[in-house]
């Protein structure tokens, strides 16, 4: 018997027990492959990292990345906390400045921005590996609210409409009419089986936009009970989507694109996403997601 040293932090906030939880393997080399998955299911966290030395001259680390239910290529408080994480306790050097590193990730190399890093946490912002992709249609908007516990006129029929889309995840973006209807949103297992379940966008991101935060402010959820994540405080990889989403909408045709989204309000996990966009010629060239994360305990495993 052998152990393994992880540590757990929460992404997506500057609280402790905020955020979105997340379990750290730095040096997962000793680590068998049938092991990965059931490490995973005992954190049971909606994601836990496994680091490897990197594949690729000039990439900084591996990351393998999985849920309780399995193996994802891309997710995003992952791939920040873990950023994060490997600075904070010196796995990585990091400078007082901006740190660029590179990740291998199963979607591919994604960079990331390190900064602002201490030993309880710091500051870290990914750039998506993959631009946009739009998926195939998606149910009408009186299935979409059946299915969320809502009334047909709680999802939005203007230009924002539902609508799948991935960048290295997909998700089926449900824009809604209020905070409220975002924070009474639950999903009908049963007709989500039915309606979304081998579609190529199960998971859910509901949203409306929040005045209280600014013009360029959002509340969000994000439901994957295809994944064995119910509900997950805070999701990069569709925040990426949503930014995308947003850019697309946006009449802006070249520059940069900035917003923010509340996300875990309703899980008592406070969590701010921190989202852009570049555009050039109206085609959107760049999407990033950045965000705090905080150390929260250190430990051994026997495996």
């Amino acid at each position: 018997m052998s152990t393994v040293r992880f540590i757990t932090t929460d992404v997506f906030t500057s609280v402790r027990f905020g955020g979105n939880q997340l379990a750290v393997i730095p040096d997962a080399r000793a680590i068998a492959e049938d092991q990965l998955l059931p490490i995973a299911r005992e954190f049971n966290y909606s994601e836990t990292t496994f680091v490897y030395p990197p594949e690729q001259p000039g990439h900084t680390r591996r990351v393998r990345i999985f849920t309780p239910g399995g193996e994802v290529p891309f997710a995003g408080h992952p791939t920040v906390g873990t950023a994060v994480v490997l600075a904070a306790t010196g796995e990585i050097p990091a400078g007082s400045g901006d740190t660029h590193i590179v990740f291998e990730e199963n979607v591919g190399p994604v960079p990331v921005v390190i900064r602002g890093v201490h030993a309880g946490g710091g500051w870290a912002q990914l750039s998506a590996a993959k631009m946009p992709e739009i998926g195939p249609p998606v149910p009408s908007r009186s299935m979409l609210a059946k299915m969320l516990g809502l009334a047909t006129d709680d999802v939005s029929s203007t230009s924002e409409r539902p609508q799948a889309v991935s960048c290295g995840l997909p998700f089926l973006i449900v824009p809604l009419t209020s905070v409220g209807a975002v924070s009474r949103a639950r999903v009908h297992v049963e007709r989500w089986e039915e309606t979304l379940a081998n579609a190529w966008a199960p998971m859910i991101w509901v949203y409306a936009a929040d005045a209280e935060g600014g013009d360029r402010h959002y509340r969000a959820r994000m439901f994957a009970p295809g994944i064995s994540v119910p509900e997950d405080p805070a999701t990069g990889s569709a925040g990426a989507a949503f930014a995308g989403y947003l850019a697309a909408r946006s009449r802006v045709r070249g520059g940069s694109l900035a917003w923010t989204v509340d996300q875990g309000i309703e899980m008592n996990r406070p969590s701010r996403l921190e989202l852009e966009a570049d555009k050039a010629d109206g085609e959107i060239t760049a999407i990033r997601v950045g965000g705090s994360a905080v150390l929260v305990s250190e430990g051994t495993m026997s495996i």
